[in-house]
């Protein structure tokens, strides 16, 4: 899996969007923003500085940075602008300028040191920042409490509009032996009626979802507690690997009695060798039973399953 310059901006963009960060500038190769305090503790490993915030009060001065997505057009744009716009000179610094050009040559300006100071990072598919975003986004992500936007002529109905909470788990479940396959399993279940939907991602991505709660919105008291609701899940998803077609699983097995025997075949040709020394031959037995824990590890078949995220959903 790899993504270009476009999809890069666009996850960084939805990443920057989603937890309140400001926009001060963007182009069609960067942009620029002032992080919010969400974002600031995810990306700026500041643990100190926040740990002093939450514990004095005081107003949080967050980190400003540019993302640059295409870096060559972002550079060649930002020479155009600087060749259009003549330098300005304060009065009283343009001879001091000239003395410290002689001596070292060009001296750029130096960035605002501390929280006003604006950094930049150049983002491309596998650069340790964008890996970064990426974390912070699945961490961020792994739970969340969401409303469905009701529209406007909802808004102004006379009733409120009634809404049905549903928990939501995306499973992944990796098949594993020698060889590996995974897939994921998005389920939904009514915590109302206890009915569960299967592929729910595909609903949710036809709703506009909020952490606020609208107006003119009335949300049904649940009949199911979220550990019901979990187990429910639980138990349908291990129905499910049930009628799995595991002919793979047979098949690994087999691969690993055949090298088992290879194995042991090997090791009782090695063990006759040493047989009149006991040192040895108690080295031999010894990596013998190592090696057949290691072939046990990678060719008996397995599934496993990890929830990657969950939510409460609140839809109409």
């Amino acid at each position: 899996m790899t993504m270009n310059a476009q999809q890069v901006q666009r996850f960084v963009r939805t990443y920057l969007e989603a937890t309140g960060c400001s926009i001060i500038e963007r182009s069609p190769h960067h942009v620029t923003v002032k992080l919010s305090p969400e974002a600031d503790k995810a990306l700026t490993n500041r643990p100190y500085y926040w740990g002093y915030v939450e514990r004095t009060g005081v107003p949080a001065q967050t980190m400003s940075f540019t993302f640059i997505f295409d870096g060559e057009a972002y550079r060649t744009e930002q020479e155009r602008l600087a060749a259009q716009t003549p330098p300005a000179s304060e009065p009283g610094n343009a001879a001091q300028d000239q003395v410290m050009g002689r001596y070292f040559g060009h001296v750029p300006t130096l960035p605002q040191l501390g929280p006003g100071r604006i950094m930049q990072e150049e983002l491309r598919y596998g650069s340790r920042r964008l890996h970064q975003i990426f974390e912070a986004a699945r961490d961020g992500g792994k739970y969340v409490y969401l409303f469905e936007q009701p529209d406007a002529r909802q808004l102004s109905a006379r009733s409120p509009v009634v809404y049905e909470a549903w928990l939501s788990v995306c499973y992944k479940i990796e098949f594993a032996c020698d060889l590996k396959r995974e897939e994921l399993q998005w389920l939904g279940i009514s915590l109302k009626s206890g009915t569960i939907v299967a592929d729910f991602g595909t609903i949710l991505e036809t709703r506009q979802l909020s952490p606020l709660l609208a107006g003119n919105m009335h949300v049904q008291p649940a009949q199911l507690s979220v550990s019901e609701a979990s187990a429910s899940l639980e138990s349908y998803l291990t129905e499910q690997l049930r009628q799995q077609d595991y002919s793979w699983a047979e098949q690994a097995k087999e691969r690993l009695r055949e090298e088992l025997e290879v194995i042991d075949h090997y090791y009782d040709d090695l063990i006759k060798e040493e047989k009149e020394e006991e040192d040895k031959k108690e080295s031999v037995l010894e990596q013998h039973q190592a090696r057949r824990k290691e072939m046990v590890w990678q060719y008996e078949p397995k599934a496993l399953v990890s929830a990657i995220n969950c939510g409460i959903f609140h839809l109409r």
